[in-house]
């Protein structure tokens, strides 16, 4: 963690450092919540300020940046300035649109990468074209937070890790499963349930006769309809 990345305080206008320290917020300063990416990008470029983290789990969330209430306002008014011009306008449908076939190629090649991964056998081609299809919808909107959106991984291991864990959730009794807060045993189950979706998985790329109470036909039935 840097020297002006903090953590929430303990009390109102405080942060804490990496150490655990808590010091007080500057007098006259205040927080800049994110979602204005160019007015918080302007506030950083302008002089001093705290940027604002949270930890949950393993992650980190932006809470915001502190900075000087003077220098945040006149940034705010030239920012809303820009964004009334017809150039910003006309700049800001450009990006949509380049975001949206960005977006539509990448749900084109995920849900090949699926199907690639699936490898059923023609007698089950069309549940492997259902199943990719929900699980291409499920895992590749924007902001998702699904393995499918990560870049750390190529999307071939993106694609088998977005299947696991559709499967985890939809044929198997994971989600009303009593899991005991012991280290490690989470991971142990999902474990064990990978294991289980990958041998169903292979009922189907073998082209073997599926049962009428498989549980990827039941989750899928919806699907079908």
């Amino acid at each position: 963690m840097s020297d002006n990345v903090f953590l929430p305080g303990s009390a109102p206008n405080t942060v804490k450092k990496a150490n655990g320290e808590v010091v007080a917020v500057p007098a006259g300063w205040e927080l800049l919540p994110p979602g204005d990416a160019m007015l918080t990008r302007r506030v950083k470029a302008a002089g001093d300020h705290w940027i604002m983290q949270e930890k949950r789990g393993r992650k980190l969330f932006s809470r915001g940046v502190w900075a000087a209430a003077a220098t945040i306002a006149k940034i705010r008014k030239d920012v809303d300035a820009a964004k009334g011009t017809e150039s910003y306008a006309k700049r800001m449908a450009t990006d949509a649109n380049r975001r949206e076939k960005i977006q539509a190629e990448y749900v084109e090649d995920f849900e090949g990468a699926v199907l690639a991964y699936l490898a059923f056998h023609a007698d089950h081609e069309e549940v492997s074209k259902q199943m990719a299809k929900a699980i291409t919808v499920h895992a590749t909107p924007v902001g998702s937070g699904t393995v499918a959106r990560t870049t750390r991984i190529p999307i071939e291991q993106r694609a088998e890790a977005a299947v696991i864990a559709w499967m985890r959730h939809q044929t198997t009794g994971y989600d009303s499963m009593q899991i005991a807060r012991v280290k490690g045993e989470r991971r142990e189950v999902r474990r064990m349930l990978a294991q289980r979706s990958k041998q169903l998985l292979n009922n189907y790329r073998l082209g073997s006769p599926i049962k009428s109470d498989c549980p990827l036909r039941a989750a899928l039935a919806p699907v079908a309809t």
